[in-house]
Order: C-alpha cells, then sequence, then structure tokens
C-alpha cells in the first residue's frame, strides 16, 4: 500500500473522529455546567450524589466507560448492541468530559468574590440574571485555558473509540498497520492529530485573546 493510498484510507476515518470530538463538545459543555450546578447545589443529597458520580466517572478509565455504555446494556438487560457504535461512544465521551468540566466551571464559580453578587442584588438583579449577566461571562473568560487543556485532551482521547470498534481514524490505523506490518500507519495517525491538535489550539487562542478585552 503507497502513503497516499494510506493517508486517504486514514482520511476517512478522520471523518469519523471529527463527529466524535464535536458531538462530545456539543453536548459535554451544557451537560458539564448542569453538573456542577448540582454539585453546588445546597440540598446535601443532590450534591452528595453528583460528588460521588463525578468521583466514579473522574476516577475510573474512559476505555471502561466505553466498554460499559456500549455492551453494558446487552449483558445487563439483554438489549442488543447499538449497531452505529457512534451514539453510544458519543454518550460515554459526553459523560466523561462532562464530569471535568463541569469541576472547572465549579471552581470558576466558585471563584467570584462575594462582591460581585452584593453588587448585583443591590441594583435589582434576581438570582438567575445575576448568574447568567454578571457571573457566566466573567467564568467563562476564567476557566477558558482550563477548559482549551481539556479541548485538547479530547483530540487525542477519540482514539480510545478504537477499543469498540468504531472506525476512527486510530482504528483504521491499526488495521493498516497489523495488515502491512509496519509502524507507518502510526506515524501518519500521530500527523493526523498533531495538526488536529494545532487547528485547535489556534482556534481557542484567538478565542482567549478575544476575552482579554483589558488588556
Amino acid at each position: 500500500m503507497t502513503l497516499m493510498t494510506m493517508i486517504a484510507k486514514m482520511s476517512e476515518g478522520m471523518g469519523h473522529t471529527f463527529e466524535i470530538f464535536f458531538l462530545t463538545l456539543i453536548f459535554s459543555q451544557p451537560l458539564g455546567m448542569l453538573v456542577a450546578l448540582m454539585r453546588m447545589s445546597k440540598n446535601r443529597i443532590v450534591s452528595g450524589i453528583t460528588r460521588s458520580v463525578i468521583s466514579v466517572l473522574r476516577g475510573t478509565p474512559l476505555m471502561l466507560q466505553l466498554l460499559a455504555v456500549t455492551y453494558g446494556p446487552y449483558y445487563l438487560f439483554g438489549i442488543g448492541v447499538a449497531r452505529n457504535k457512534l451514539i453510544p461512544v458519543v454518550i460515554a465521551f459526553s459523560i466523561n468530559y462532562a464530569a471535568y468540566f463541569a469541576e472547572i466551571y465549579r471552581g470558576g464559580i466558585e471563584s467570584m468574590p462575594v462582591g460581585q453578587y452584593e453588587a448585583a442584588e443591590v441594583l435589582g438583579y434576581t438570582k438567575t440574571q445575576t448568574f447568567m449577566r454578571i457571573i457566566l461571562p466573567q467564568v467563562v473568560k476564567r476557566v477558558l485555558p482550563s477548559v482549551t487543556n481539556e479541548i485538547v485532551t479530547l483530540v487525542k482521547d477519540t482514539s480510545m473509540a478504537y477499543t469498540v470498534s468504531y472506525l476512527e481514524m486510530f482504528t483504521i490505523g491499526k488495521q493498516i498497520a497489523n495488515s502491512q506490518t509496519s509502524f507507518l500507519p502510526f506515524v501518519v495517525a500521530g500527523v493526523f492529530y498533531f495538526v488536529f491538535n494545532a487547528v485547535v489550539d489556534f482556534v481557542m487562542g484567538r478565542i482567549e485573546k478575544r476575552l482579554n478585552y483589558y488588556r
């Protein structure tokens, strides 16, 4: 197999890698904020349960969670494994990353000075208005570097989908490497991931720069 043919085949898998990446971001970001608010709830039961769930998700391998979401329903309830593996893959990734984003958001929210809330109350803002118009924009600015780190990690973690035989780029590269007895497909995969991460880092850097409106 020529190098160009190899790149062409792996490029097809890159499309599936993009799907995992973008769908995970779309679902995990708002879910992470919801989980963060539940974690900060004054209700001890809600807060305690949320803390335990976050602990489990952050304390167990993503690979194990992928296997559990993909094959767990079959072994537990006899439900057939999803024909489209993208569905369980995105569910597992979204839940896992929501736990990490939740802790990042919680740290950002709790770092806000009490004076911000007091000033908003004096101005007649409701709690919802205070959070959405005053707190959240500042939190986004504060946590963006940490969120960027997680997004960069997500690019590389998409390769974990090979554990459930989803044909993303790394899975295809691994198949080619086994059939050709060559390490070259892994080198090509590494280049793909590096370029992907470079683009992500550039975009997030531009966003971060635009939010530094006081500099």
